[in-house]
């Protein structure tokens, strides 16, 4: 399958998004008109879609800094996703899912820590009590959830491992496993996909490591078994699959800054007033409303992560 983007492709070819959300739209309604024509003259009703629902996580307690605003319903959030490893269509990675292996699953840890290790992923969750946390999920592409993640914070985890002074950064690397990940297979991105923060943004109480989505086992099209979430970032940051966490000194590259760096950049902050090349940043659709709403700075988490960036230019750092 070949890539969505290509760095050689005139502006003038590509569609905008309008134009393409429309032709969705009316796709999507002469399919659904097809459909109810079909069923109305069979005489009987279309079944519905059958989502999965992966095993109860035990023990799980509310956590802070949730939002009250409506979740996004859990057969949106595990049929339409970006998660190229198992391909490009927002459909693909839930078609796809039931080929990656989740067990045996470990974590390694290394880089700039005085406690190196590998952890099995059964081990790695005994470690610290599992908290859901209603956040809101923004992707560059302009659309939006509100997702009901199951996880622990990143920070303690870290304290554990005891980065030394020369840990500035850390990096995230997703497992490598074309046989499993067909999008591995394809030119799309440069494999494996490998993501970053700061130390300070990956010690904030906000970042977690996720393990589940409505009290449930993370399904394997989000991310499993275990992913960062990132709120106030796009996101492309919030890496899933994750096998390796890397203590760093220098800023690590990342999989979208390496295909496009004039489009994604290392910080990726939720930021209406940078526009995306190719579109506006400054509104979004939430999935399952018509309406499209305004886009908040730092994803509405600003009062709670703006101070990391006191003194930055974003439009440089974006």
């Amino acid at each position: 399958m070949p890539p969505l983007w290509r760095p050689d492709m005139p502006p003038s070819e590509i569609t905008p998004e309008r134009t393409y959300v429309r032709r969705r739209d009316f796709i999507a309604g002469g399919a659904a008109a097809a459909t109810g024509l079909t069923f109305a003259l069979a005489g009987c009703k279309p079944k519905a879609a059958v989502v999965p629902v992966e095993p109860a996580l035990a023990g799980v307690a509310p956590g802070p800094f949730g939002t009250d605003e409506t979740r996004t319903p859990y057969k949106d959030i595990t049929t339409y996703n970006n998660f190229y490893e198992l391909g490009t269509d927002k459909s693909d990675p839930a078609a796809n899912a039931h080929l990656l292996k989740t067990r045996p699953w470990t974590v390694t840890f290394e880089g700039e820590i005085a406690k190196p290790q590998v952890i099995d992923i059964d081990t790695l969750l005994g470690r610290f009590p599992l908290e859901e946390r209603v956040y809101r999920l923004r992707c560059v592409e302009a659309w939006s959830m509100v997702i009901p993640w199951v996880g622990f914070p990143l920070g303690p985890l870290i304290k554990q491992l005891q980065p030394t002074s020369r840990a500035k950064y850390v990096a995230f690397t997703t497992k490598l496993a074309p046989d499993e990940m067909p999008g591995q297979r394809t030119g799309a991105l440069e494999w494996p996909y490998v993501e970053g923060l700061r130390m300070d943004e990956a010690m904030h109480p906000l970042t977690i490591l996720a393990v589940g989505l409505y009290g449930r086992v993370l399904p394997n099209q989000d991310g499993a078994p275990i992913r960062l979430v990132v709120p106030w970032k796009y996101g492309f940051k919030s890496i899933k699959s994750i096998v390796r966490v890397r203590f760093v000194e220098a800023e690590p590259p990342t999989s979208w800054n390496r295909r496009a760096p004039n489009e994604y950049g290392f910080y990726s902050n939720v930021n209406p007033e940078v526009d995306h090349p190719r579109w506006s940043q400054a509104n979004e659709r939430r999935i399952g409303e018509l309406r499209r709403r305004q886009t908040l700075a730092f994803n509405g988490y600003g009062k709670e992560v703006a101070g990391l960036y006191a003194g930055m230019d974003l439009r440089k750092f974006f």
